[in-house]
């Protein structure tokens, strides 16, 4: 199978071998749910089998990339099984962990809004261009959870020391910003986006496939993101607790009410 053409999550393979994954739902800003996380894995799993694969360019629909959790889905999740809402946050965490680790260079082009979990995703990405339209904020705390799942990757991307303001503010910052953190790679015009994406790529499709591969390997084996099977286990299990926690059933109240959230601590 070269490509898929329908549903939350789209992609496709070109002759250079270079594939085009493109998150599509823009009617809820290409917020994430268990459709997409599927989709997202699903994508990954066709490209890993695929022969001749050499990059993978990340993409999202309309106006936004990827504007973090569908929180009404979220709120669903929260009331389900422990069993259910675990399986929930292992398979968002796999999803991101499968893109951080792919052995081909990839690339995010990203516009408007990169919330939450996408800033998980972007941090995942091996290079990353922003528009300067782009807005991003590690913002689960303003709904009583934690990014514990994006948390090795962002700290690879902008480090410890930065993570400790943006992570514990939830406050916006723009694309200057995201770049001078170490966030996003370049910042250029929404209209020059795509040409900056694919000169990128022509940078990337100059290099020995396999000295490529083998380089990020040795690079990922000194990063936070290179996490035992133990240490993955309870990031996951952390963020699947915190999600059923009393804190975020009012985190998620106030969203919906379209209110600041009535915090306390005992």
């Amino acid at each position: 199978m070269t490509s898929n053409t329908t549903g939350p999550v789209l992609w496709s393979v070109d002759a250079r071998g270079v594939a085009t994954v493109t998150l599509n739902r823009p009617e809820v800003n290409n917020a994430y749910d268990g459709a997409l996380i599927e989709g997202v894995l699903a994508a990954l799993d066709a490209l890993g089998a695929a022969k001749g694969l050499r990059a993978v360019v990340l993409k999202g629909n309309g106006k936004h990339f990827q504007a973090g959790a569908d929180l009404k889905w979220i709120k669903a999740v929260r009331t389900s099984s422990p069993a259910e809402n675990l399986r929930v946050s292992r398979a968002t965490a796999d999803a991101v962990q499968l893109l951080n680790i792919a052995p081909v260079p990839t690339v995010a082009l990203v516009q408007g809004g990169c919330f939450g979990g996408g800033t998980g995703i972007v941090a995942a990405c091996d290079i990353v261009i922003a528009a300067d339209n782009a807005m991003f904020s590690i913002a689960e705390v303003r709904w009583g959870l934690h990014a514990a799942i994006i948390i090795p990757q962002l700290a690879d991307a902008i480090g410890v020391r930065q993570l400790r303001r943006y992570a514990l503010t939830g406050e916006r910052f723009g694309p200057d910003e995201a770049r001078r953190i170490g966030l996003v790679h370049e910042v250029v015009p929404l209209a020059e986006l795509e040409a900056a994406g694919a000169q990128m790529v022509d940078h990337l499709l100059a290099n020995g496939p396999d000295a490529i591969a083998e380089t990020k390997a040795w690079i990922l084996r000194s990063a936070w993101s290179d996490l035992d099977d133990e240490s993955f286990a309870a990031l996951v299990e952390s963020h699947a607790a915190k999600r059923q926690s009393a804190e975020a059933a009012e985190g998620l109240a106030s969203f919906a009410e379209k209110r600041a959230g009535r915090w306390t601590k005992p």
